[in-house]
């Protein structure tokens, strides 16, 4: 019997494929089928100085280009993206699992974090004070850092490494990326879409791999900035180890979000949100609402109307057009969801593990759990699947109490219709991203996203105007252009006069 020889998905360095000195590979699968479709390189130390070095050697020049010049190469590759959408979330949905729509507004939401930093020469302009002192001026400007890495998560393959290298590149800096192994493809097709941009070679790197990867990212010496997104420990562990190499770090951890439902609440509104943030890419989102708390006698008409919706979602492959939600990224993630089940005692509402599209592929259902407690292991952990719990409470103020104990802070929100009980738990919650009947609160590309306590480490938060903060340094000078012959020695320390 003849073997068909895979596809393996190679590096991307200074502008060219690259297999490096890489031997070790992984599988890439295809979730709705369960079957292998390619092979990914994973990056030795080696690979990875490689890029470091590309990065390196390309910011001296890349620095020095206008900040219009940098702004146009921003515009043509926002055209190219645009033009390649489809393209880029058919590869998305094809190693991901989730549909094609899904996938495509991933890749819209990551289009308009390109179109904020079309607007760098805007957003880093300085400042300038005249007279601010007799014959003194002063004023600022930002300067890039020199290579940045990111290392980003298999859930959005293309819009989270967009939430970093647009304005890391815009600002001046040069790039190296980690994207996950799980789901590496379409990383190397915006590479291209790069260079065919007219970004110089060495300033955008693909390097493929696991933990080794990341590790010589961390600890490399040419390496200024890490961004990463990922689980908490993994968030902890980069910011602890990148920082102790002197490096700016900022690491978006897990989440267990929260959406509170009020008893004045529209239920059937509420119920198709949270049915479409439950469920939508099949709950592998850091935004996705995990537990519903219930407020007083909301609860029992909230399960119904879940329930009802959830044993109505259409689960298939995700490039078939009919789908609603596809399969889980892998097997190892199906049977954690599973196991949370078999373990839980909760009311198990809707049983995922019911529902079967064959022994192929990674699937699981749409799984509602009612009566979840706080001190349940379906509550406490980030499942990172297709599983809404709801949790019953008395009033608002035991509602926010439950979030505000929650070690995770990311992303909240609330569905009422008093102005008076949003106003009341926008100030009083403890999160970082907070929707008013909005359960994906993430910000447009001009705000920053991020969470607060086990959800971020690091000082910044990611895009939006922290990101260019975060990917930039500030000198500011004080000037003065005295006349000859008519200075004195004053020994004291300077003060304004």
């Amino acid at each position: 019997m003849s073997t068909v020889q895979l596809e393996t998905i190679s590096h991307r360095i200074g502008g060219a494929a690259s297999t490096g000195g890489s031997s070790r590979t992984t599988p890439v699968y295809d979730p709705a089928t369960g079957r292998e479709q390619r092979q990914v390189l994973l990056a030795e130390p080696a690979d990875v100085d490689a890029a470091v070095q590309a990065a390196k050697a390309a910011f001296a020049k890349w620095r020095d280009v206008s900040v219009t010049r940098r702004a146009r190469v921003m515009f043509k590759f926002r055209e190219l993206v645009d033009q390649h959408t489809d393209e880029l979330a058919r590869i998305i949905s094809s190693e991901h699992g989730k549909t094609f729509d899904d996938a495509r507004g991933e890749v819209v939401r990551g289009m308009e974090v390109v179109e904020f930093a079309c607007g760098i020469a805007e957003l880093t302009k300085g400042e300038f004070s005249e007279q601010v002192s007799t014959g003194v001026d002063l004023h600022s400007f930002r300067q890039p850092l020199g290579v940045c890495a990111g290392i980003t998560p298999f859930n959005f393959p293309i819009m989270v490494p967009m939430w970093m290298h647009p304005i890391a590149i815009a600002t001046g800096n040069t790039f190296v990326l980690k994207p996950s192994e799980r789901d590496p493809s379409v990383s190397n097709l915006i590479a291209e879409l790069y260079a065919e941009a007219g970004l110089p070679d060495g300033v955008f790197n693909v390097v493929h791999g696991d933990k080794v990867a990341v590790d010589a990212l961390l600890d490399h010496p040419d390496v200024a900035a890490i961004s990463f997104v990922g689980s908490t420990p993994i968030a902890k562990y980069v910011h602890e180890r990148a920082t102790a190499a002197g490096k700016r770090v900022q690491a978006l951890g897990g989440a267990k979000n929260h959406a509170i439902v009020m008893p004045d609440a529209d239920l059937d509104f509420a119920t198709n949100h949270l049915i479409a943030a439950g469920y939508g890419s099949a709950g592998q989102r850091c935004m996705a609402i995990s537990i519903a708390v219930a407020v007083g006698d909301a609860g029992d008409e909230l399960v119904e109307r879940l329930r009802a919706k959830a044993l109505s979602i259409r689960v298939g492959p995700g490039l078939e057009p009919d789908s609603e939600m596809g399969p889980v990224v892998t097997a190892a993630a199906r049977d954690r969801v599973v196991g949370y089940v078999e373990r839980t005692t909760a009311d198990v509402v809707v049983d995922g593990r019911e529902h079967s599209l064959g022994s192929d592929g990674f699937w699981v259902g749409p799984t509602l759990l009612d009566n979840v407690t706080t001190d349940m292991e379906v509550y406490r952990d980030e499942v990172f699947g297709p599983l809404l719990g709801v949790v019953r409470v008395a009033t608002l103020d035991d509602a926010i109490a439950l979030i505000n104990a929650n070690p995770y802070a990311n992303g909240t929100a609330i569905f009422t219709d008093s102005g008076q009980a949003a106003r009341e738990f926008q100030r009083r919650i403890e999160v970082g991203m907070i929707g008013v009947n909005v359960p994906i609160p993430v910000p447009m590309a001009f705000y920053s996203f991020g969470g607060w306590k086990d959800s971020l480490f690091g000082d910044h938060h990611i895009h939006g105007p922290e990101g260019v903060t975060f990917y930039t340094r500030a000198k500011v000078v004080t000037t003065r252009w005295p006349d000859q012959g008519h200075e004195t020695t004053n020994m004291h320390f300077p003060t304004a006069s």
